[in-house]
C-alpha cells in the first residue's frame, strides 16, 4: 500500500492540512501581525486542503474496492 502512487498522494496533501493548521494555532496562539494578516486567508486554505485530502480519500477507497 505504500508503494501506491494515490496513497502517497493522499497522505502528503494530509500532511499539508496538518502543517497549515499547525501554523495557524501558532499564529493564533502568538497573536500579533501575522495572525491578523493571515489568519483568515489560512482557514481558507485548510478548508480547500482538507477538501482535496476527502476526495481522495474517498477515491482511494473506490479504487481499493475495485470501483
Amino acid at each position: 500500500m505504500a508503494s501506491d502512487p494515490l496513497f502517497i498522494l493522499m497522505a502528503l496533501v494530509m500532511f499539508v492540512v496538518v502543517v497549515i493548521l499547525m501554523t495557524g494555532i501558532g499564529g493564533f496562539a502568538k497573536g500579533g501581525e501575522f495572525n491578523k494578516k493571515y489568519a483568515n486567508k489560512l482557514m481558507r486554505w485548510r478548508i480547500a486542503a482538507q477538501f482535496v485530502a476527502v476526495l481522495l480519500i474517498l477515491l482511494f477507497v473506490w479504487v481499493r474496492r475495485g470501483g
